[in-house]
């Protein structure tokens, strides 16, 4: 367990962050009086996320290779966040939906019915818990392999 305790301090502050985050798109009205603008303000959370990844490769090769780390054992580290975070993405979710901000789903299924993007069942199975986990799960877990692909490349370093 020592061997990824680096891995687990990150996936917590990934966790963290972005529960945070959607607190503060709920401050900011992207949950209710701005939902309009939530498809595009939401996006940017892919910021701190790719920081993080660098942050935590950076601190993996520092503290756990000594200063030097080759591309494949930074997609290991980068591997086991996104394995970690894809597992907590439900749990993520669910506090999201439930306890930081429950009028979400009803808010957005107003809104793209009465903007006629969808017709209200087609927003009703779209726009739930259970269809934001699987996409939550997908998401986590491509975003999260691509993440890792490209960090490793700069997070990588050589032998002097």
């Amino acid at each position: 367990m020592k061997k990824y305790s680096i891995e687990i301090k990150w996936v917590i502050i990934f966790a963290v962050t972005t529960l945070v985050w959607m607190f503060l798109e709920k401050l900011a009205g992207l949950h209710s009086e701005h939902i309009d603008k939530h498809a595009i303000y939401t996006n940017l959370i892919a910021i701190p996320a790719i920081t993080i990844y660098v942050l935590a490769l950076l601190d993996k090769r520092k503290n756990f290779y000594s200063g030097v780390m080759t591309y494949k054992q930074a997609c290991i580290s980068g591997l086991i966040i996104t394995l970690i975070v894809t597992v907590l993405s439900p749990l993520t979710q669910f506090i999201t939906s439930t306890i930081i901000t429950p009028e979400y789903f009803p808010n957005v299924i107003k809104y793209v019915v009465s903007h006629e993007l969808m017709k209200q069942e087609e927003a009703e199975k779209f726009f739930n818990l259970n269809a934001y986990i699987v996409q939550g799960l997908i998401g986590a877990f491509v975003m999260g392999l691509i993440t890792t692909a490209i960090v490793s490349i700069f997070t990588r370093r050589k032998a002097k």
